[in-house]
């Protein structure tokens, strides 16, 4: 029995015996796989879109690269595309109780327990997030532009992952690529903060494989300046749920720190990034824990994966083996290590000084 008739009978195994949620999972992967078509037809078809036969040509040059580059998996994935008539492939909701950073996990027979659950449909996301908030959780709501399906499929280049140019549809086939790379059950900080190093470091030997000068430091210094303020606002909120408070005081303290974090951010911005605003609407936007959840999932040990991969002299196949390694170990002692090589919080709330 080929391979992808196995896995289409097992998802719907899985939602005959899990019910409405499982079944709008299958119905919602079998419509990806239903409307895949070669990324060579779309190319030379000159009836189709000429924008998009472009975006699709030069992918095809960042797929090649992911494989025999950063000796990521060599096969079909990103290799066809599929428009779903979206923006997004799926809407995530996470969710957290309203003292705690721990997220709401659910578990799944291949991908293991994640810290976030998956809808197809807006509508239905929102409807979830919806019920978590009449239980008293925190909740946030977010469009994901593509996913990995850690091998059982080919996944395809997607419409969603179209919408903010080449390179950083080159930076997804890379992130995505990494999770069929390697994956480690019931560690989404693990996987994620891995494949956030891959498609990071990817991304810069992409460009200067292309001749392309380095990235704006500028911006990426604004970006991990952003990061280290959010990862160290949790620090925060972390410390203080353990507390022991009145539920009224700690959420006068809880909104105290969100309000601090916003005027850390605030003097960040208009001291050192002059006119840069890009994470205004973010930042004030309503605010709660389950909104910091993503960056603690995908970027809390980028930076011991980029001390892991110096250390392997920029050897892709020894960092794979070393993260390999690293995700055998129980729990406790991967995290242990990912700490040790992280050292020190490096990114600080004012690094300019």
């Amino acid at each position: 029995m080929p391979l992808i008739t196995r896995c289409l009978l097992t998802l719907v195994l899985l939602a005959l015996l899990n019910g409405c949620y499982y079944t709008q999972l299958v119905t919602g992967q079998m419509h990806v796989l239903q409307a895949r078509e070669p990324v060579a037809k779309v190319v030379d078809d000159p009836e189709r879109d000429p924008v998009l036969r472009e975006h699709l040509a030069k992918s095809q040059a960042a797929r090649t690269f992911a494989s025999e580059h950063l000796k990521l998996p060599d096969n079909q994935s990103y290799r066809r595309y599929a428009d779903l008539k979206r923006p997004f492939v799926v809407w995530n909701v996470f969710a957290t109780p309203e003292f705690s950073l721990d997220p709401v996990t659910y578990c799944f027979p291949v991908a293991g327990c994640v810290a976030y659950r998956g809808y197809y449909s807006q509508g239905a996301a929102r409807g979830d997030a919806a019920l978590k908030r009449q239980q008293g959780m925190d909740v946030f709501v977010s469009g994901v532009e593509a996913y990995s399906t850690l091998g059982w499929f080919d996944d395809p280049i997607l419409n969603s992952m179209l919408n903010w140019g080449d390179e950083r549809l080159a930076t997804l086939i890379f992130h995505e690529l990494a999770h069929q790379r390697f994956y480690v059950k019931d560690d989404t900080e693990f996987n994620e903060s891995f494949a956030s190093f891959v498609e990071q470091e990817g991304t810069r030997q992409w460009r200067a494989y292309q001749g392309l000068p380095p990235a704006n430091e500028a911006g990426l210094q604004q970006r991990d300046q952003f990061i280290g303020l959010i990862l160290q606002t949790r620090q925060r909120l972390q410390q203080l749920y353990l507390q022991p408070l009145s539920a009224t005081e700690m959420r006068q303290r809880k909104a105290a720190e969100f309000e601090r974090m916003r005027s850390q951010y605030r003097e960040l911005r208009d001291q050192h990034w002059g006119a840069n605003n890009r994470y205004d609407a973010w930042i004030n936007a309503p605010m709660n824990n389950a909104k910091l959840l993503p960056f603690g999932l995908y970027d809390q040990w980028v930076p011991a994966f980029a001390a892991l991969f110096k250390h392997t002299g920029g050897d892709w196949a020894k960092f794979y083996s070393e993260v390999e390694t690293l995700g055998k170990l129980p729990p406790l002692q991967r995290k242990a290590a990912l700490r040790q090589w992280a050292g020190p919080l490096t990114t600080t709330l004012k690094p300019w000084g």
